[in-house]
């Protein structure tokens, strides 16, 4: 998949990027569609399609550069707030099969990415929450 990829053809410098801060890991970049100013992706140098497959090295340094850009968008932008999300899958929204971070200063009413559609749900049972947990505790690695 890795010759389809736009980021890899980014980082093999057959696509054009705006870069923001580069690493022997990662690279943060303007995303093109700039949903709100200052939008910025920070994917990793090697080709991983989602966190499903990323190891912790690659992951810790993909944080990393996360969190010096979105401070760098805190002092650049003075947003009311910040989104650090990650999508996963056709059905997790991803649209590029590079695994990567979104960094996206916020304001008040931008109207950028609700989360829940319609309400926030009402909390859920602790019976539920703790079934939940042990369900994920055994499967940890």
């Amino acid at each position: 998949m890795a010759g389809a990829c736009p980021f890899c053809a980014i980082l093999a410098g057959d696509l054009p990027a705006s870069v923001v801060c580069e690493d022997a890991h990662a690279i943060a970049f303007m995303d093109l569609r700039q949903a709100v100013p200052g939008h910025v992706l920070v994917v990793p140098r090697r080709h991983v399609e989602t966190i499903f497959e990323l190891d912790e090295d690659t992951a810790g340094a993909l944080m990393r550069m996360a969190v010096r850009v979105a401070q760098a968008a805190g002092r650049a932008f003075a947003p009311a707030g910040l989104n650090l999300w990650q999508s996963n899958g056709h059905a997790g929204g991803q649209e590029v099969p590079h695994v990567h971070l979104h960094v996206q200063p916020r304001q008040v009413g931008d109207g950028l990415l609700r989360i829940y559609p319609e309400r926030v749900p009402a909390p859920a049972a602790r019976a539920q929450l703790d079934a939940l947990a042990l369900h994920l505790r055994g499967h940890l690695a």
